[in-house]
């Protein structure tokens, strides 16, 4: 009996230790659920209430929180130098809003380098250069190709190259650079000077880039000496010997350049290399006189390409490109499909230019590799010429095929240099209409032994 009764005894504590571990176990199991709820309900506001009768008992009371405070409104305008706005990337974005000062003193690279990494996360977005500030800028690329597409780069301000020789370091190819784009445009009232006087000025005793600049010859037939330029007082130190282009897109798709001004450039104002899809139209292109090789237009291993209503000036009688010159150093490539279409020049030395002997550096070497061109056609191009009005020098290996010529109006103005008539070389086309002056060089049809001109040969993105 005494052992039954110490079972019994032995069995009903260890029910009640159980009941207990069990009691525990739901309390613990209540305030992780009340914990999980009020979380979800900090994160989901708006929700619906929950359920809490689920057929067991009520949860535990818990202490109701505070009420919530009054919310202040957050303005919509973001702060200038995010340019985000509304908790979305703006589309549209000022340089003033991320650094830029506009004083023409202060280098604002960093600036535009700020604004254009925003812009290229935001597809079809627009940075703002804006109209009444003048910004100095240093050689900067604007690149991709992992921005976004169908940039806007509005210019209605002015851009201004840093005339100290530091910035440029041994010497650069560009000063502002497009590179690896999809619908990039840059538009506007703005002006891209290059500032290119001190550059100039190193020049001045150099030999001539070019066979051109040999057919430049003044009336006394005497050798032609460059009067000295004028130096800014700003200039610090020699400038570099390699000269910059002031505007050059490579590399990119369906190119837009439209109202601007690119001016005294240190070299080449604008130029393409390897692009596809390029218009140009109602810009301007200006240098002053005696500014060595400061051509307006290059064109290298580029298709389709629209070039209209675009006025090329200068102050005196430069060679002023309004100048195709496709460049046959080192390899091959090919330009097709380009139009020049209702151009005004102005007192240009050689207005109309294809030049596959063009050499950029102090020497060349020959070669017999060559850049294949077809598909240029030129028309109503308008104006005054003051040394030849065509030059059109091919390759042997590979003449230049399909260039047309229609409403050419060029007359003389003989004031300072000799005279050409227009130049051919292998160099095969038609004449659409009368051309004055007349253009009897220029071959018709097609050469006998011309190999095919290939689309393949052009870069790709």
């Amino acid at each position: 009996m005494f052992l039954v009764a110490f079972l019994v005894w032995s069995s009903s504590i260890e029910t009640c230790i159980a009941r207990r571990g069990k009691h525990w176990r739901q309390r613990r199991h209540a305030a992780a659920a009340s914990l999980y709820k009020k979380k979800t309900k900090d994160h989901g506001q708006g929700q619906g209430h929950h359920n809490y009768h689920n057929g067991g008992s009520k949860p535990h009371k818990t202490t109701p929180p505070p009420s919530p405070k009054p919310k202040v409104n957050v303005p919509s305008t973001p702060p200038p130098q995010k340019g985000y706005g509304n908790g979305q990337q703006s589309k549209v974005l000022d340089v003033l809003h991320f650094g830029a000062k506009g004083d023409g003193k202060t280098d604002d690279t960093k600036a535009f380098q700020a604004a254009w990494a925003a812009a290229c996360k935001v597809e079809a977005s627009t940075v703002v250069v804006p109209a009444s500030y003048v910004f100095l800028v240093g050689p900067i690329s604007f690149s991709g190709p992992y921005c976004q597409a169908n940039i806007v780069f509005q210019l209605d301000g002015t851009i201004i190259a840093p005339t100290d020789s530091q910035p440029w370091g041994k010497g650069l190819l560009q000063w502002l650079e497009f590179t690896k784009l999809k619908g990039i445009t840059v538009q506007g009232k703005g002006i891209i000077d290059g500032r290119g006087t001190g550059w100039w000025q190193d020049a001045q005793f150099e030999d001539p880039y070019d066979d051109e600049k040999k057919l430049i010859i003044p009336l006394n037939s005497t050798v032609q000496e460059r009067p000295p330029m004028p130096v800014r007082n700003e200039l610090s130190g020699k400038m570099p010997s390699i000269r910059p282009t002031a505007l050059r897109f490579y590399g990119s798709f369906n190119v837009t350049v439209t109202g601007i001004t690119i001016q005294n450039s240190p070299q080449c104002h604008l130029k393409f290399d390897n692009c596809i899809g390029v218009v140009v139209h109602d810009m301007s292109i200006s240098s002053p006189g005696d500014s060595p090789n400061t051509d307006g237009i290059h064109l290298q291993n580029s298709k389709d390409v629209l070039i209209h209503g675009t006025n090329l000036a200068c102050d005196n009688k430069q060679l002023l490109a309004f100048n195709f010159k496709s460049n046959l150093q080192g390899g091959s490539g090919n330009v097709q499909g380009v139009l020049f279409s209702n151009i005004q020049v102005s007192e240009v030395q050689l207005p109309i230019v294809i030049d596959q002997f063009y050499c950029d550096k102090r020497t060349c070497k020959n070669q017999t590799a060559a850049v294949s061109l077809s598909g240029i056609t030129y028309e109503r191009i308008r104006g005054t010429y003051t040394v030849k009005p065509v030059h059109l020098a091919c390759s042997d290996s590979l003449p230049c095929i399909g260039v047309t010529l229609s409403g050419i109006q060029l007359k003389p103005l003989q004031e300072r240099y000799h005279l050409y008539d227009p130049f051919c070389w292998q160099t095969f086309g038609e004449l659409t209409t009368p051309t004055v002056p007349p253009i009897g060089c220029l071959q018709i049809g097609k050469p006998s032994n011309n190999r095919v001109q290939s689309a393949y040969d052009v870069c790709q993105v």
